[in-house]
């Protein structure tokens, strides 16, 4: 490998076929997040069950949630091309699943089929890339894979609308699959794993039934809470009962096996444990905004769906282009500092929402999301890289795993508790005025956010974490 290709990240560098593939499989995650939201009602009207539809999404984040823990310790033991590979190819099974589904419960099954495949998918892109960069390239390495939530969150609603429109919205799930077939192909001739994993370590099948059965119930309580069944309800106190019950017992577990899935030590390393929480605040926040500010400026200012939309993309914008700078700054004055800049520019951005009324302009929202993007890239990417930065290779996967995982679960937190203030405070009927209220709330459990956010970022270990491998 000569110089030049050692410090370039790009398309045209020694890397660059493996970097497309990596962005071809985050685009499956994506783009499936995404394309299925304006199908909604035309697979309603096709296969009925209105009511089961929201299922759509909670089996999809569940499935994918409660997996990825699994994936992270499989992938320290075989390898991520592998796991990487399986994950493409469950979600290929799932999207032709989806595709031919004759009845919403046989859709939602095939949601369930792809969760577990995008479980595997997200996170080894994470860990292939730790693995591949050096922590001087990461930085730009993220911001070419942030960017393709961007595109997907900009491409993704209007090719729905256009398949469900002129074709079918079964293509939603078939477009998956020529994608699937580039992405496994070029990763099979262009990525050589050139360490050597092992596999004499036995695999702990009880811990990771216990961390699924307990994590899975844990976030389903999470997502129904509220919705499918009242919080104080019989179904409730069960369901996080089980969740509860399932993780204390993981624990015993994994106190005395050998080789447990989700090592402990993940809980007691700073680092880890202010990278995680970091992730946590992170997927609560990103999801809220994404769901409650178009819902504001529908709603409140009495504009299209598409102007909501809009609104959300100079978020999704400045973060994948601050995430490509950031290696500049965390290089200059370490993880620690870095991080704590982007969550002040973060909790200033998210203090703009206050100034959000019924008079407000499209262009006051989104310079309240070009500011809170910006944060967001100038701290996302150095506390993963942080917390990849410090073990080697053999831990990689499990910790970059747990980062995915307590990022799907602050998701899960921060939707239910907004999604509790907003059928607490906003009728059916509600005006402008008072659906703007209700949403002030939420925009305040926003800036509660931003500000644990920053604290996390404040218990991060200072000065410069050395990479292992000085890759």
């Amino acid at each position: 490998m000569t110089t030049t290709d050692r410090v370039q990240v790009g398309f045209r560098s020694e890397r660059g076929p493996i970097l497309a593939a990596l962005m071809l499989c985050n685009s499956l995650v994506a783009l499936d997040s995404t394309i299925i939201a304006t199908s909604v009602l035309t697979i309603v009207d096709d296969l009925g069950g209105f009511s089961q539809f929201p299922w759509l999404f909670s089996i999809y984040l569940l499935a994918q949630a409660v997996t990825v823990p699994v994936y992270g310790k499989l992938a320290d033991l075989f390898g991520r091309k592998r796991l990487v590979l399986f994950g493409i190819a469950v979600f290929a099974i799932g999207s032709v699943l989806c595709g031919i589904a004759w009845s919403m419960p046989a859709l939602i099954v095939a949601r369930a089929i792809q969760g577990v495949g995008a479980g595997a998918i997200q996170p080894m892109v994470q860990t292939i890339a730790g693995d591949i960069y050096t922590v001087r390239e990461r930085a730009k390495a993220q911001g070419y894979l942030a960017s393709v939530w961007a595109m997907s969150s900009i491409v993704g609603p209007s090719l729905g609308g256009i398949f469900s429109e002129f074709l079918s919205w079964r293509w939603i799930f078939f477009v998956n699959i020529p994608l699937c077939l580039v992405a496994a192909m070029m990763l099979i001739r262009k990525f050589d794993e050139t360490a050597r994993p092992s596999t004499r370590q036995s695999i702990d099948y009880v811990g990771a039934a216990l961390l699924t059965v307990g994590a899975g119930a844990l976030i389903l309580g999470l997502l129904e809470g509220g919705q499918s069944w009242a919080w104080t309800s019989g179904a409730s106190v069960a369901v996080f009962a089980v969740g509860v019950a399932g993780l204390a017992a993981f624990v015993l577990v994994e106190r005395r096996v050998a080789s447990p899935v989700l090592p402990l030590w993940v809980l007691t390393r700073r680092v880890l444990v202010a990278t995680s929480a970091v992730g946590a605040v992170i997927g609560a926040v990103v999801l809220t905004l994404t769901t409650y500010v178009p819902t504001f400026v529908q709603g409140v200012l009495g504009l299209s769906a598409l102007a909501g939309g809009f609104t959300l993309a100079p978020l999704l914008l400045s973060w994948p282009l601050m995430s490509s700078q950031s290696g500049r700054v965390y290089l200059r004055i370490g993880f620690r500092r870095t991080a704590v800049i982007g969550g002040s520019i973060v909790t200033a951005g998210s203090l703009l929402t206050l100034g959000w009324t019924t008079t407000s302009s499209v262009w006051e929202i989104c310079v309240g999301c070009l500011v809170i993007g910006a944060g967001m890239g100038l701290i996302a990417g150095p506390a993963l890289i942080a917390a990849q930065s410090s073990v080697d290779w053999s831990e990689r996967g499990v910790v970059t795993s747990t980062n995915t995982f307590a990022r799907n679960l602050g998701s899960a937190v921060g939707i239910a508790v907004c999604g509790a203030i907003v059928n607490a405070t906003v009728g059916d009927d509600a005006s402008p005025t008072e659906l703007g209220d209700g949403l002030h709330i939420v925009f305040y459990t926003v800036i509660g956010g931003a500000v644990l956010l920053l604290i996390a970022a404040l218990a991060m270990p200072g000065g410069r974490i050395a990479d292992p491998e000085k890759s």
